[in-house]
């Protein structure tokens, strides 16, 4: 006798609900060989159709695609203590509920999978949580967001500004009709929020992420970069850091011999740095209904093949904001004798060097470019002030974080 048909409850009917109906019914066949039980759908909620109480009292699995918080949270949460395990690919939730949601999973004893709430169809969520479960992670980083990815490339390929290159992500549905989430940051600080919460064990919301988005960047930005071996990418970074932890999210220049550097596209790629492991990469396709619906079956099988443990918070770490970095530093200036020494002047004097300079231009035009040595935010930001108020300067200073790491 052939075992009863798991009935998976379906929350939200957008780009990826629709996607995931679709695959479920192409791969029920696959399912079934991997777990020994045939997925099928047992109802589907949308704004306008179905009943959240009947849909949940007929599934074995709850489904949540809804996206935001509310109600997502409120049917993750009754769906959970109703004992029905629960996929989601919801960052938004994660990142701002997650320690209320592992905890009623863990009282209910059920699966909390979100594997496509996190890099696409790149199983780092798995990776971490399991095969990297006992390893104590030093560092967890990547691009974790296709759109600006995508963005980013293709201002460094073309010479294009920001807004024409965002146009042309919407066209091919790289980008949102409305990008916020994506440009500003937010998007990748909710991802970084999961990451290191997994990573380090400890709790993590999106409110203890510092982010930096990417409408500030200019096409010559990128064209100077080029000029100094360096490829701008948006990188979410969680570390250990004196005995705390950091999470943030910015652009930053990467020189050619970092693994993260060619990653070019609506593209993401994530690394794991541990001293038992040294480093791992992994990369692929970042967004899109069917890779995310690809990400969410693969959690739903996971929970058909056996039970997991649920991820369990083990200590409460510090986050620390000021930490070193290097920095990429862009400014307008009058073309005329001593700026350089002035400028070198503040540096010094908050004991920031220079690692390469760039001086381009003349008169009303005259631009000098410079990569600092790694150092404390804090300095640069204060240098940052003085040389903003120096009367040589003809705009304000813009400065992108550059890491200086590289692998070869």
């Amino acid at each position: 006798m052939s075992p009863d048909p798991v009935r998976i409850g379906l929350l939200g009917r957008g780009t990826v609900g629709r996607a995931f109906a679709e695959l479920l019914a192409e791969r029920a066949g696959a399912v079934e060989a991997a777990s020994g039980r045939r997925p099928e759908l047992a109802g589907t909620l949308t704004r306008s159709e179905g009943d959240f109480g009947e849909i949940l009292g007929r599934s074995d699995l709850i489904v949540e695609l809804i996206g935001g918080t509310d109600p997502a949270r409120a049917y993750v949460l009754d769906a959970l203590r109703a004992g029905r395990p629960v996929v989601t690919a919801n960052k938004q939730l994660l990142a701002r509920h997650g320690e209320e949601l592992f905890g009623v999973a863990r009282e209910a004893g059920v699966q909390l999978r979100f594997e496509a709430a996190v890099a696409g169809v790149i199983p780092i969520v798995r990776v971490i949580q399991e095969s990297f479960g006992t390893t104590e992670v030093a560092k967890v980083f990547g691009i974790v967001n296709g759109t600006t990815n995508f963005i980013l490339s293709e201002m460094a390929a073309t010479g294009a500004a920001y807004g024409d290159v965002l146009a042309r992500a919407q066209e091919l549905g790289y980008a949102e009709a409305d990008p916020t989430d994506d440009v500003n940051g937010a998007d990748a600080a909710a991802k970084m929020a999961i990451l290191a919460r997994l990573a380090f064990h400890t709790p993590v919301t999106l409110g203890e992420v510092a982010y930096e988005g990417i409408e500030q960047v200019k096409p010559d930005d990128l064209a100077y970069a080029k000029e100094l071996g360096l490829s701008l990418k948006l990188l979410g970074i969680a570390e250990r850091h004196e005995g705390g932890i950091s999470v943030r999210v910015f652009p930053c220049f990467l020189y050619a011999g970092h693994p993260l550097a060619p990653v070019s596209g609506p593209f993401n790629a994530v690394m794991v740095e541990a001293p038992a492991i040294t480093e791992v990469t992994m990369s692929g396709p970042g967004a899109g209904g069917v890779q995310t619906a690809s990400a969410v079956l693969g959690d739903v099988v996971s929970i058909l093949a056996g039970e997991a443990p649920v991820h369990e918070t083990r200590q409460e770490l510090p986050v620390v904001t000021d930490v070193v970095s290097s920095f990429y530093l862009h400014l307008e200036v009058a073309d005329r004798p001593g700026v350089l020494a002035k400028i070198a002047r503040v540096l010094g004097d908050n004991e920031i060097s220079v690692k390469s300079v760039v001086q381009r231009g003349v008169d009303d035009d005259a631009r000098l470019v410079m990569v600092v040595h790694e150092c404390l935010e804090s300095r640069f930001a204060a240098a940052m002030q003085e040389i903003g108020e120096l009367e040589d300067l003809r705009s304000a200073p813009r400065s992108i974080r550059v890491i200086e790491e590289e692998f070869v």
